[in-house]
């Protein structure tokens, strides 16, 4: 039996599809999808907001696609759970208001050149660990799982649907033994509901959904449960907060493990390096992991606007990695993946959603962790093993 030699506890949050601000990313990404998929060398930056009965579309499009916005939005709300009149936010009610104008020149000019450059500066991160079947950190895949799965509920059992509305969050605190998760401390979730709902319903429904998504060996009769803590959650959505695109960032990556640049992702064409690259180096982290190379990566790559090649590309394996430096896995990195703009969009494939996946997908349950998504991909760990034997044998 190995001795404990530290312990720890970390959390993590997830909200699901109905919060107010992934509405918002989740008509940003649908409206991106409806111009890539007609023309894929459509350059997006697409905002929403969102509140009572009201949807205001925003940014910079300029795209041969012709997209009713108005429709996009209203039907990714009604998906969504938000179609029933009355409620202070539904398809069936609400006015969409269109404030969008093409991109700037000044910034167009340093993308269209024959060598892509980065459609703007900063500094992107990619994160694995093994931990979980997905190369993710524990907390966040199942705070993830557990909205996840009260969505699929709501949406397919009508008893459910007639108590449970679309707005929700969860948080997961798990113990770590010697970084490994050991148990679960404690489970949050607020949950949108009906005024004739019972709380007793929402808390074995919340065991039930616990004991589903979350590996038994994590799971102990001394978990504290927290649900609806106030004691009533029945406004919700946009008609209880104004919601925004891009704000949930952490949530979106990895629940406050590890690093986040300085961008969103929703709403931006993969031009944009501040999602496509963050994709990569998930992509180049979890290959690494998956290759046997380290137990846990994160990636950092920086770029300067108009530029293609990368400033700087970093590899932190936190002291678990399996050559004698990062240093050397970095050019490990160098020598399997090209990080150019350009090189990143057409090995994921960024420009053409539908083939099993789409950016709205990505709007809620996370950018990471889910095997439809191409930067979910392990096909690069033979490429890595053979290019780090080459240090190892030095």
């Amino acid at each position: 039996m190995s001795k404990i030699k530290s312990i720890h506890v970390f959390t993590s949050e997830s909200v699901s599809e109905g919060h107010p601000d992934k509405v918002c990313d989740r008509i940003s990404d649908a409206i991106l999808d409806a111009c890539l998929m007609q023309d894929p060398a459509s350059r997006v930056a697409c905002e929403s907001l969102t509140t009572t009965n009201l949807i205001v579309i925003s940014g910079e499009i300029t795209t041969n696609a012709k997209v009713n916005w108005q429709q996009i939005a209203l039907d990714a709300v009604r998906d969504i759970g938000y179609d029933k009149p009355g409620i202070g936010f539904s398809a069936e009610d609400a006015k969409v208001m269109v404030c969008i104008h093409q991109q700037s020149a000044d910034i167009s000019m340093g993308v269209s050149r024959a060598d892509q450059g980065a459609g703007d500066q900063g500094m992107m991160f990619g994160y694995a660990s093994d931990e979980t079947p997905e190369l993710m950190p524990a907390t966040i895949i199942y705070a993830h799982k557990i909205v996840e799965e009260f969505a699929r509920l709501r949406k397919s059992d009508p008893a459910i649907a007639k108590m449970l509305r679309p707005d929700a969050k969860s948080q997961v605190s798990i113990r770590y033994e010697n970084g490994k998760p050991a148990a679960v401390e404690s489970i949050v979730v607020s949950h949108q509901h009906a005024p004739e709902m019972e709380k007793s319903f929402l808390e074995d429904l919340v065991k039930k959904v616990v004991k589903k998504v979350i590996p038994a060996e994590l799971l102990n009769d001394d978990i504290t449960y927290f649900v609806n803590p106030t004691g009533r959650f029945e406004i919700g959505g946009p008609n209880g907060d104004t919601g925004l695109t891009g704000r949930k960032i952490i949530v979106d990556t990895y629940g406050g493990v590890g690093s986040h640049g300085g961008g969103a992702f929703s709403g931006k064409d993969p031009s944009k390096v501040d999602r496509s690259a963050a994709y990569f180096c998930r992509y180049i982290a979890k290959n690494l992991v998956a290759a046997g190379l380290a137990k846990k990566c994160e990636i950092q790559v920086a770029y300067a606007i108009g530029v293609a090649q990368p400033l700087s590309i970093n590899v932190d394996t936190y002291g678990t990695g399996k050559l004698a430096n990062d240093a050397d896995l970095e050019k490990v990195v160098r020598k399997v993946f090209d990080l150019r703009p350009a090189k990143i969009v057409e090995t994921l494939g960024l420009k053409y959603p539908g083939n099993g996946w789409c950016y709205a997908d990505t709007a809620a349950y996370g950018h990471f962790g889910r095997d439809i998504f191409p930067w979910e991909k392990c096909d690069m760990t033979t490429q890595l093993q053979a290019a780090a034997a080459e240090f190892k044998s030095l």
